[in-house]
């Protein structure tokens, strides 16, 4: 049976043998990359349209193989700090993505978001269903008391997302990353544990 550690809006379900489920929505699970994983994860990761915003990729089938080391062996981290997550559709067991969530200061319980998602697969709810679960998790089972993410001013639909899930629009970063050789700008959006209970 897979171990849930956070479920957002459902009672916990058996699952088969398999890796922890990290969050779990009426649609998707949030569960630890395994190494089978590699050929989904290198569906999307190498797809330029995919990664166009994105800080890393196209990805090579090694590139994508190290990915997944590295997400596994996060899970070993005492304390851990990081989360590098599988997005799986549940009642397909099919792969379509990864998310993560990151503590970026422990002192201040702070942390940040990431998603992104198989082109098949956009425009289904996926990604602020994602989001959602991940702000759950961050708040209730971390006990963040702020978290952060980011997009590139012209990912509109990343924003859109950010703003669906409660997250307010804090800034306009001026050339704060470097990506294939080119500065460019982020907007920052974040939302406190307060905001998001209220919410709810």
């Amino acid at each position: 049976m897979r171990r849930v550690l956070c479920d957002v809006g459902l009672n916990k379900r058996k699952r088969s043998a398999g890796s922890l489920v990290i969050a779990q929505t009426v649609r998707l699970e949030l569960r630890e990359f395994e190494k089978a994983d590699w050929r989904e994860v290198y569906e999307y990761a190498s797809d330029p349209q995919v990664v166009r915003f994105m800080s890393w990729g196209p990805n090579t089938e090694e590139e994508t193989r190290r990915f997944i080391q590295r997400s596994n062996a996060y899970q070993k981290e005492k304390p851990r700090v990081k989360y590098s997550l599988a997005v799986v559709i549940r009642d397909r067991n099919r792969l379509v993505g990864g998310c993560g969530i990151y503590e970026s200061n422990i002192e201040s319980r702070e942390g940040w978001i990431g998603y992104c998602l198989n082109r098949q697969f956009w425009g289904q709810g996926y990604a602020t269903e994602t989001a959602r679960a991940l702000l759950g998790f961050g708040f209730t089972h971390l006990n963040l008391h702020r978290i952060f993410a980011t997009c590139d001013p012209a990912n509109t639909a990343s924003a859109h997302v950010m703003e669906k899930i409660g997250m307010q629009y804090e800034g306009h970063l001026r050339e704060n990353m470097q990506c294939r050789g080119t500065w460019r700008d982020s907007l920052l959006y974040a939302v406190l544990d307060h905001e998001w209970k209220t919410s709810k």
